[in-house]
């Protein structure tokens, strides 16, 4: 240790240290409160009495022992004192005891009563007693009928002012609750489930926009040397369970800055003025910590959009709330070194004023993952599992098309809880199978009861589902089929949809004429319909309304789209076409229904032995796969783009692992 540091550490212990300063706690007030009260309690507490019977007060008059009797009227007791000189002849070997208060006590039916039966034994012993009648006060009780009332009117105001304060529990009560109620995460501070952009799969373009943001504050020379400005916010937008509050996770145990985090719905409160009170109060603390990240999750519940208040001009406390947030963003007062990053699942209804640039600069997009994204991610929910080595993760990132992150971690514990329920050592592929068809159709309804007519009218409709598909270019591709009950479903037909970004008309028509490949089945079989197809004619119509009215794929109506994207037709009363155009996209819903249903039967009428055999063995097996469809039909055409892309993806990573060996 140098000189320095040893005269540096002597002026240290010279210092004077401050005193602590003590702080009040309003339990100190509960405490006192009690103390009072028991103080109240043992104030009127004598000594020790000794407590007689009846027939024992004459004995006593007999022998003179007595000096004075007093009875208590309000209590029905009397005092017996006994005369200093008699203490060791009446109370014998407890003497000692009663030597300070030699007093005994009797229980009396009343005091007339007793005065009564006292004169009467005074009268037969010839002796003169002193008694006294006094009324004995209980300053316990007078104390509570005094300040009970007071007590319970505090109370009831320290409960009013906890829950106003929003049962946060923050010191101050009421007055603390225009305070931000914001998660705080310093940097050093020590977190043992630190979340980093290793554990979030996936997300390439998304990771590498908030890497992006966390490289600004370690390091904002670099950029604005250049001239750049670091950007104000950047808002996460995408589907519920695509890891948008993941990446924000992932940005608090990146970044080596103060992360604060909380969600939209903490601003809004019943009290008028405290949501903006609260971002006030958020950006203050966000100042004093600057250089550092705000984090607001479902931040539509603060920034809807102004103009659709369906109050009508009312003062909306959320409207408040989300002015004052405008104005801390970017207003007058610049916040250098403050990032705010946010999420939303509904970009649509937030506020343009919150979306502009200069507030959230960036708008990044976290999209549901392809199939490349999701084998990363069952790479990473897999880790703790013990997995068979039958798993191929290749085939569940193909079976699992349209799913999240967060529908990936589900499936992956609904697998090990299926593997556990059957005693089973290791998670294996049927596991993962039975977790998918649980997740997506519902449980399974074996005890269901269904006769035999029922059984083979669901056969013949699933079965003319994939028939139908298994000859269209288009149609999605199927992988299984099953009649077993799950749910509210009868039956159901699984399929492996094609990853596209643009769909043309000739895939919308094969999907729609697959779709109607059910009921067509059943007209052409059995000669009638039933209410199995609702789902499927709903999906239907539903579809050709879009192909007439909001993609302009009609004939008669080419090239007209009648959506608004802006959301501002919520609340309109008219329609955006007049009646005569609402009449002709009906009758082009119903001509496109229709034509692709015809299309469906002339299908199923082709290849009706072949329809004949999957529904047969449909009946027999109750789930088949479409190693079954290719027995009976023979090798489908065409295959699917996610075999290619996956096929493509296996091909560069044995290139690349090649390259390796070779440098090596």
């Amino acid at each position: 240790m140098t000189e320095e540091q040893k005269k540096n550490n002597d002026n240290n212990n010279k210092m004077p240290k401050m005193p602590r300063k003590i702080k009040i706690n309003l339990y100190w007030v509960y405490g006192l409160i009690a103390v009072f009260l028991i103080g109240l309690n043992f104030l009127n507490t004598s000594q020790p009495t000794k407590e007689v019977g009846w027939n024992e007060i004459k004995e006593l008059i007999d022998k003179g022992v007595i000096e004075d009797i007093t009875v208590i009227t309000n209590k029905n007791l009397a005092l017996i004192k006994i005369k200093p000189d008699e203490v060791p002849a009446v109370f014998g070997k407890d003497s000692t005891k009663y030597a300070r208060n030699p007093v005994m006590k009797v229980q009396i039916p009343s005091a007339d009563k007793f005065t009564d039966q006292l004169n009467a034994w005074q009268k037969e012993a010839n002796s003169n007693i002193n008694v006294r009648f006094e009324e004995q006060k209980d300053y316990f009780f007078d104390s509570l009928v005094w300040f009970g009332p007071f007590i319970l009117i505090i109370i009831f105001w320290i409960f009013i002012m906890r829950r106003m304060a929003g049962g946060t529990g923050m010191g101050g009560g009421v007055f603390s609750v225009g305070r931000s109620r914001a998660q705080l995460f310093d940097k050093g501070a020590a977190n043992n489930n630190k979340v980093t952009f290793k554990d979030v799969a996936g997300l390439s373009e998304a990771k590498q926009e908030v890497e992006e943001i966390v490289e600004f504050l370690k390091n904002p020379k670099k950029y604005t040397e250049l001239g750049g400005k670091i950007p104000k916010g950047a808002l996460l937008v995408g589907p519920p369970g695509t890891g948008k509050t993941l990446l924000a996770k992932a940005v608090a145990g990146e970044a080596n800055v103060p992360f604060f985090s909380l969600s939209g719905s903490d601003f809004v409160e019943m009290f008028v003025g405290v949501g903006a009170s609260r971002v006030r109060d958020l950006f203050r603390q966000a100042k004093e910590k600057a250089p550092c990240i705000i984090f607001i999750d479902e931040i539509d519940a603060v920034g809807r959009a102004r103009n659709r208040n369906v109050n009508m001009g009312a003062n909306d406390e959320r409207e408040n709330t989300l002015n004052q947030l405008l104005t801390e963003m970017d207003g007058f007062g610049t916040n250098s070194g403050i990032i705010i990053l946010a999420a939303t699942n509904r970009a649509d209804i937030l506020d343009k004023a919150l979306l502009r640039a200069g507030r959230f600069d960036r708008q990044i997009n976290v999209d549901l993952p392809d199939v490349h994204e999701r084998k990363e991610i069952f790479k990473v929910h897999l880790r703790p599992i013990k997995i068979d080595e039958s798993i191929d993760i290749d085939f569940l990132a193909r079976q699992t098309p349209g799913f999240s992150g967060a529908d990936i971690a589900n499936v992956c514990n609904e697998a090990a809880l299926i593997a556990a329920r059957h005693n089973k050592q290791y998670v294996q592929k049927q596991d993962f199978l039975d977790a998918v068809d649980r997740i997506v159709g519902g449980l399974e309804k074996k005890n269901k009861i269904t006769t035999r007519l029922e059984k083979e009218s669901i056969a013949y409709h699933e079965a003319g589902h994939a028939t139908v598909s298994w000859m269209l270019q288009y149609a999605n591709p199927l992988f299984k089929v099953t009649i077993v009950p799950r749910g509210k479903a009868l039956g159901a037909a699984w399929y492996l949809p094609e990853e596209r970004q643009l769909t043309t008309k000739e895939q919308l028509l094969d999907e729609m004429c697959a779709t109607l490949g059910g009921r067509a089945a059943e007209e052409l079989i059995f000669g009638r319909v039933s209410t199995g197809a609702l789902n499927d004619l709903e999906r239907t119509t539903k579809q050709a309304y879009a192909m007439i009215a909001y993609f302009g794929m009609s004939e008669k109506l080419k090239n007209v789209c009648y959506y608004d994207s802006t959301g501002a037709s919520d609340y309109a009363f008219t329609k955006p076409y007049s009646d005569e155009t609402a009449e002709l996209i009906d009758v082009e819903v119903k001509t496109l229904i229709d034509s692709q249903y015809e299309r469906a039967k002339s299908i199923l009428q082709k290849h009706k032995e072949g329809h004949t055999q999957l529904a047969q063995l449909l009946i027999e097996k109750e789930v088949i796969f479409s190693d079954d469809m290719e027995c009976i039909f023979g090798k489908r055409k065409w295959t699917s783009r996610a075999d290619e892309l996956m096929a493509e993806n296996n091909d560069k990573k044995e290139k690349e692992e090649e390259k390796k060996e070779e440098n090596s």
